[in-house]
Formats: C-alpha cells, structure tokens, sequence
C-alpha cells in the first residue's frame, strides 16, 4: 500500500484487538468460568449457562459494563472483574495468544502509507499492556487505548474512537477515521463517531448478518484486506 495521502483520505485507522488483530483462542470464556465461579457461581448450572450467553452475545462491549449487568450490584462486579482480568492476564502469560494472520503486516502497510493506527480494547489496561508485551506489539500502533484511558465507557459507545481522534489529531475530520473490529458493538462505536469507514471482519465473534445490522459499511474475511480498501477508498 504506497498510495500517497489526499484530503479525500482516511488517516486515522481505530483498530480492535482480540477477535480483529489478535486470536485469543476462546481465553475470553475460560476467564469469565474463572471469574464467575469465584462469584458463586456454579460450573453447569444454568446461571452459569445463561451467564455465558450474555458474555458471548456482548463480545466487544467493556468488560466492566458486562458484569454490571450480570452481578447488577457494582461491588459484586468489580470483584468479577478484578478476576477476570487476573485469570485472562494469566493465560495470556502462558503464551495463548498470537496476532491473526496479517495483522501485523496491515498495520504496518497503514503506517508505511502514512496513517496513523490506534489498538484499543474493552479490556483494563493492565491486560492490554499484557496481550501487547506477550505480542511484542508496544510500538507496532501509535497509540493503544482502553475504555478507561476515554473516560470510561467502552463499546459501544463512540468515546475510544473519539478519543484517538482527539489524542492523535491525525483527522481533520471524523470522516477520515476506519474502524475495523469483529463485533457489533464495534460496528456502533464507529458509526456512533462518524467514522467514514466501518469495517467488520469475519474473524472472531459476530458473522456478517450481525455487523451489517450493527452499521458495518463493509465486511472483509480479515483485517489483512483493511489496507486494500482505504487504499481504494473515495476513489
């Protein structure tokens, strides 16, 4: 991807983490197990079932506002949180995370044509840095941001994309932001900001039928065909 910035051009690429750059092999649910029966619940039950569901129909959405809805009272969903966080940060420690196919490269391609790239993720800060230091990613994106560091609401609200406009000046215009993610409550956010393309990809929670109903503009098999369509983008 070579093609030299216009003022027709997106130049601010909003880019989520698990499900979209990187695989986590399922570590979101193993952790919510851990979380939940630290909270009481029990393994097989039917609250635990119903639970799941929600945490799998909510892939996306900040994991502190999941488990306010799922605990209802805040003490009881700090705590769920507080063990999410531990059991996820651990797993990913073990090695159990990798970077999707092209990903990496994507991102790269983005800079190399002068854009800039923001990760962001509706996990704590803590287990960002953690899946960043076991990818080696710390300086792959300009900048990295979770629900905390906008003020802390996640998805699907449009604050995190707002805020690496905001952060990074890098768009004159909300229109010059892409958002890529795998979930719906990605495709909001991005809608809810503006963003002139809102990408969905086919490479983690939500299929096709969803991100479109969501207010994907585009769907793409992965984040490794992001760079081919800013590029042709407007033209």
């Amino acid at each position: 991807m070579v093609k030299k910035l216009t003022t027709n051009d997106i130049r601010l690429a909003v880019l989520d983490m698990a499900g979209t750059t990187v695989a986590d092999g399922g570590l979101v649910e193993r952790a919510f197990a851990v979380a939940a029966e630290e909270l009481g619940v029990e393994p097989g039950s039917a609250d635990h079932a119903a639970k799941l569901d929600y945490v799998r129909a909510t892939m996306g959405e900040s994991k502190i506002s999941v488990f306010r809805h799922l605990f209802g009272d805040e003490a009881l969903a700090q705590r769920a949180n507080t063990a999410f966080e531990k059991a996820y940060g651990e797993l990913v420690d073990g090695g159990l995370v990798a970077p999707l196919d092209g990903a990496r490269e994507a991102i790269e391609q983005l800079r190399a044509a002068g854009l800039t790239v923001v990760l962001t993720t509706g996990f704590a800060r803590v287990t960002q840095d953690a899946i960043l230091d076991a990818l080696g990613w710390r300086d792959l994106a300009d900048l990295t941001l979770c629900p905390a560091d906008a003020g802390g609401r996640g998805r699907p609200y449009p604050d995190m994309v707002l805020a690496a406009f905001l952060r990074t000046a890098a768009a004159d215009s909300v229109r010059e932001i892409a958002v890529a993610g795998d979930t719906a409550y990605d495709m909001r956010s991005g809608t809810r900001a503006g963003a002139g393309i809102v990408a969905g990809v086919l490479t983690g929670a939500h299929d096709q039928a969803a991100l479109r109903e969501a207010g994907a503009t585009h769907v793409l098999p992965s984040v490794a065909e992001l760079p081919a369509l800013i590029r042709d983008f407007g033209s």
